[in-house]
Order: structure tokens, then sequence, then C-alpha cells
């Protein structure tokens, strides 16, 4: 019986998603340096660092702009996650 570790397409889809998970995971890493960043700035200010109206700006214009196959209630899913996991990351 065949195995999926040997099967060429297989091994080849797999690697292929295990470049974009490191990239997920890079580019995530990223946006937490970014925000954290901005966070200092806002805390030197004494701004607000939550800013809800932002956060639904960023949802709705992701939405708006996302040619799929992710659906717009997935990609707001993903983003509330990720962004209650910065916030988390920051001690928010």
């Amino acid at each position: 019986m065949a195995q999926a570790k040997d099967d060429p397409v297989v091994v080849g889809l797999r690697g292929q998603i295990a470049a974009v998970d490191r990239t997920i995971v890079d580019s995530v890493n990223r946006r937490l340096e970014l925000v954290a960043e901005l966070k200092r700035h806002k805390d030197e200010r004494g701004l607000p660092f939550f800013d809800p109206e932002r956060e639904a700006y960023l949802i709705a214009t992701l939405t708006d702009s996302n040619p799929g196959p992710l659906s717009d209630e997935g990609l707001r899913s993903f983003y509330t996650g990720l962004l209650a996991l910065i916030k988390r990351e920051l001690g928010q």
C-alpha cells in the first residue's frame, strides 16, 4: 500500500506549505515588533494603546480587499485572533 510520505506530490505540497508557514511566523513576529514600537510611542505620549475604531477599519479594509479563497468570515476570525494574540504578547 502506498504511503503519503512516499508520494512526490504530497511531499512537494507539504514542502510548499511548510515554507508558507515559516513566512506566516516571520510576518507575525514582524507585526508584533512594529506594534510594540507603536505601543512605546503611544505610551511616551500618553495616548491610549487600544483603538477599537482602527481595528474595525483594519478588518473592514482587509475584508474588502480579500480576493479569496479565504472567506470574509474566515478573515475576520483570523484577524480577531491575531489582534488578541498581539495584545496578549504585549501584556494588554
